[in-house]
């Protein structure tokens, strides 16, 4: 096994190991020190199968399926990451900074993703690692975030707040929309702790937080987007051309991704799964 880091803070592509095999314990050891190491993985040339993917997932924690996000009919842990070529001016799946899922009670703890059709230009996926952003945070935001709570809601999905329907995901991916619940807050550290290395990260996102706790949204604005410009500065992230048969992994807990639509006129398919841990703590 062999790992070389892709950028000074986030990834890390993992060469030398065939992931349709069945990986020793050490062997899944290093993939989770790596992975805590480096937040996003990405593993060249492994054009797996759905089945031999699960597996891979189940290597990092205990798989789950979504919530609000339509899967596969044959497999309700498996999401299709489709746009069809036919899909235009329309927006795309995960398009903009965010942390999956963090206004649930217990936001996923990692994905993966296996591309299968990939456009030869555009599609690209980015990563911001936010140990990184904690690290680097001035002084006055950290002592705002450090022990306090910030809220977040699923607005995407629920009634007071959905987006309006040009800034949608295409059809090719269907979503559960008008769900009460989503517009319920839900709160969660402003910053998390990595249990495996004891790093902190930010953990707070501009799709899904919408105030810090002890603050009204007013207060809460301001601070917001300096901490969401603060997360997501060129220099902390890691930007993946993506080629067929590539599989990534990534901690959703200690990274925020992004996904660009840039690709009109192309079919882009990828497969993804989830799996889930203990809380944000």
């Amino acid at each position: 096994m062999r790992i070389e880091r892709l950028t000074g803070f986030v990834g890390a592509r993992v060469a030398g190991v065939d992931l349709k095999a069945e990986l020793s314990g050490d062997a899944r050891e290093a993939l989770l020190e790596a992975l805590s190491a480096h937040q996003m993985l990405v593993f060249p040339g492994q054009h797996l199968d759905l089945a031999a993917q699960k597996r891979v997932t189940a290597l990092f924690g205990d798989p789950m399926q979504l919530p609000y996000v339509e899967p596969l009919p044959e497999d309700r842990e498996v999401i299709a990451v489709l746009k069809e070529a036919t899909e235009t001016n329309v927006g795309v799946f995960g398009g903009d900074w965010h942390s999956d899922f963090s206004f649930l009670p217990n936001p996923p703890a990692g994905s993966v993703l296996n591309a299968v059709e990939i456009p030869a230009v555009g599609g690209d996926t980015l990563w911001a690692s936010q140990v990184a952003a904690y690290e680097s945070l001035p002084k006055g935001l950290r002592a705002i975030v450090d022990g306090r709570k910030a809220v977040h809601v699923g607005a995407p999905y629920g009634v007071a707040h959905a987006p309006p329907e040009d800034s949608r995901s295409g059809a090719s991916i269907r979503m559960t929309r008008g769900d009460p619940s989503a517009d319920e807050e839900r709160f969660h550290p402003a910053v998390v702790t990595d249990p495996r290395s004891g790093r902190r990260a930010l953990f707070v996102n501009p799709i899904y937080t919408t105030r810090l706790d002890g603050m009204d949204h007013a207060e809460s604005a301001p601070i917001l987007a300096e901490l969401f410009h603060h997360a997501t500065r060129p220099d902390i992230c890691c930007r993946l051309k993506w080629q067929a048969g590539e599989l990534c992994v990534w901690d959703n807990r200690m990274s925020l991704h992004y996904a660009t639509n840039d690709y009109d006129g192309t079919r882009r398919l990828l497969y993804r799964t989830t799996w889930s841990g203990e809380p944000p703590a």
